[in-house]
């Protein structure tokens, strides 16, 4: 009987393994509730190739590491400080800066007047979209081999034949002389990528309500009125978001000048990035190119902060 009691009384203990399992399916439910489960496997690879290399990056700017493996003892911030006295970077941060400031404007321009033509035709309007959008489609490589082999050669490149056509003398050095280097790189990305900004006017135009046309038609409004007060303004968001991606674009330039010009005539075309590259693989002090890169990415993430803010304090005082 007494034994019978205490049988009764004991606690009746649960194995390990089930709190475990709770526990397990706990995590479990919690993940797919919140859809944690569905994003793991880009996490995994977002952290292994972006988040990663940022943080092994930023450690590797503190030491002087040589891609030969020799090195790698830490050094603080002495790199940055000989990056802040290199006139190579800032000479290279000028090209990269003056490069986008040229490309930047046409453009946006030239992407805009595209669209609103495109806009306005009735007819084999897919036939003109699709012209101005297949260059983006082609590998960098391919657009500067194109304007090196037919486009810029002396004598018989295109340019040099329709400057004799008009009267003008051929033979510039488009690639060649300082004054005329930065231009053709300008010219070259304006034809490869304008179809992506022309691409974007023309599907916010088609989003502007017609109504807003037809009731200025009937107030006397002309084309050009039309365009002022009510196109641009509709288009302020676009020409934001277009003037944003064209900026952080242009700053990442590389691939033309690298292809086309190699950083000359005499560096007047060569980017930041070239010098990074150069400073890592040709020079071997990847430490050192490492923090180059850093303060060049302070730069780009500063641009990229700043220009959203000043576009929202426009359409806030605007709105006012």
């Amino acid at each position: 009987m007494t034994s019978t009691t205490a049988a009764a009384t004991a606690p009746v203990t649960q194995p390990a393994g089930s709190t475990a399992g709770r526990l397990a399916r706990s995590v479990r439910r919690k993940w797919t509730e919140h859809g944690l489960v569905f994003i793991a496997p880009f996490f995994l690879v977002y952290a292994m190739f972006l988040i990663w290399p940022l943080i092994s990056g930023l450690g590797m700017s503190l030491t002087s590491e040589n891609i030969t493996g020799s090195g790698g003892e830490f050094v603080g911030l002495d790199n940055y400080a000989e990056a802040v006295r290199d006139p190579e970077v800032w000479s290279s941060l000028w090209n990269t800066v003056w490069f986008t400031v040229l490309s930047t404007v046409p453009l946006v321009v030239v992407g805009l007047v595209l669209a609103l033509l495109a806009h306005q035709l009735r007819v084999v309007q897919w036939l003109w979209r699709l012209s101005w959008f297949a260059p983006f489609l082609l590998p960098s490589g391919v657009v500067c081999l194109l304007f090196l082999n037919m486009i810029l050669p002396s004598d018989f490149g295109l340019a040099d034949q329709l400057l004799a056509s008009v009267g003008l003398t051929p033979e510039i050095g488009w690639l060649t002389d300082e004054r005329y280097a930065m231009l053709s790189i300008v010219a070259t990305t304006v034809w490869w990528t304008v179809g992506f900004n022309f691409l974007l006017y023309l599907a916010a135009l088609q989003a502007i309500p017609a109504h807003l046309y037809e009731a200025a038609e009937l107030d006397g409004a002309g084309a050009w009125k039309r365009l002022l007060h009510i196109t641009l303004p509709m288009l302020r968001r676009t020409t934001g978001l277009v003037v944003v991606l064209q900026v952080l674009a242009s700053l990442k330039i590389f691939d033309q000048v690298y292809i086309m010009t190699g950083g000359g005539p005499d560096e007047s075309t060569r980017p930041i990035l070239q010098y990074v590259y150069q400073q890592g693989f040709t020079g071997y002090r990847i430490g050192y190119a490492s923090a180059v890169s850093y303060i060049f990415f302070a730069l780009i993430l500063t641009v990229s902060l700043v220009q959203p803010l000043l576009s929202r304090r426009r359409a806030e005082e605007a709105a006012k």
